[in-house]
């Protein structure tokens, strides 16, 4: 069994810390920050052995120099966006793979929130390291990539088993559950969600990682007929 770590950091962001107690690996992915990512790995004994990136945005890789200085780590990310990582030590795309341990992670490219955005799916495992493609009941903004490329990543993600635990990379949850409110007021599993989040959001509680099968039915994004649906409830979202 692989131990996935939460580490909040920044003003929304998770970065999350991967062990494999039989190998004793442990990654770190999307680290926007080094310190408590170094500060949770020590608590636990657990040594750092590999940094995996989903894509070049700061708040997902400025933790990375600091942390390979502090451990040695190999640091792995999208080939596409390597000139963009400069701490990337293996480059990663489609149909490639990594390990932690005996567990294997396909590379899956899903462009469109970055133009060389990629996932790492442990389908053995049910986990997916998604980045900033799939949030809880929401997508990442369309920054340099399409409403036709984001519609296909939540096509391929939606054929993912429902029970495969989906780790993003922020906590948008309750702003993305509230306009899909609007969008789908109807959706009795979207209002019992809502509930869910809200009150643990009051608690003070997390509300990721998600779950394929969850946002099947809630996930306006993943929901879309089409792609045109899709450009028009994010352009609207982006709007809000």
């Amino acid at each position: 069994m692989l131990e996935v770590v939460r580490i909040p950091a920044l003003s929304d962001n998770y970065i999350w810390l991967m062990h494999d107690a039989v190998s004793g690996d442990t990654v770190v992915i999307d680290p926007a920050l080094a310190d408590p990512v170094l500060e949770a790995a020590q608590a636990r004994g657990w040594r750092i052995r590999q940094i995996w990136n989903t894509h070049w945005h700061g708040d997902h890789t400025g933790g990375n120099a600091a942390i390979k200085a502090a451990t040695g780590c190999i640091v792995t990310g999208p080939a596409a966006e390597a000139e963009r990582i400069d701490t990337l030590d293996r480059l990663v795309r489609e149909g490639d793979s990594v390990r932690i341990g005996d567990h294997v992670a396909q590379v899956m490219a899903m462009p469109a929130h970055t133009a060389g955005h990629i996932v790492y799916h442990l389908a053995d495992d049910r986990i997916a390291f998604v980045g900033d493609t799939l949030f809880a009941m929401g997508c990442g903004r369309l920054f340099e990539g399409t409403a036709a490329q984001m519609f296909a990543n939540m096509q391929r993600l939606a054929a993912m088993p429902d029970d495969t635990q989906i780790y993003c990379a922020h906590e948008y949850t309750l702003s993305n559950g509230r306009f899909a409110l609007g969008v789908e007021p109807d959706n009795a599993a979207l209002q019992q969600r809502m509930e869910q989040v809200e009150a643990a959001r009051v608690r003070g509680e997390a509300t990721v990682p998600t779950s394929i099968g969850a946002e099947r039915q809630t996930n306006i994004f993943m929901r879309a007929r089409d792609a045109e649906q899709l450009a028009e409830r994010r352009a609207a979202k982006d709007a809000v």
